[in-house]
């Protein structure tokens, strides 16, 4: 029984940016990097669905999905913390 090959996100972006050219045929693709068409095919629409992300506005989402107002709450809790440790401890320093 043979293992998974597991192949890098720069072989398969090569491998995708060569089958959206068009030069060659996917079985020809897939002759040149020994790879089946249909795993070429998986590759290349999985790379079309997340493009239209490319474009999104930034600051309105982060790349984890945290929005911005959901950045500042978190500071403003954050300063808070940070002054009450400083009244609480100011005495022992």
């Amino acid at each position: 029984m043979s293992k998974r090959r597991k192949f890098s996100s720069e072989f398969k972006h090569r491998v995708v940016i060569e089958a959206l050219k068009e030069r060659m045929t996917l079985s020809e693709l897939g002759q040149k990097y020994e790879l089946h068409p249909h795993v070429i095919t998986n590759w290349k629409n999985d790379f079309l669905e997340k493009s239209k992300d490319v474009f999104n506005k930034p600051g309105k989402k982060s790349n984890k999905g945290i929005s911005q107002d959901e950045l500042y709450k978190e500071i403003g809790k954050l300063k808070v913390e940070n002054e009450y440790l400083k009244k609480t401890l100011s005495p022992y320093l």
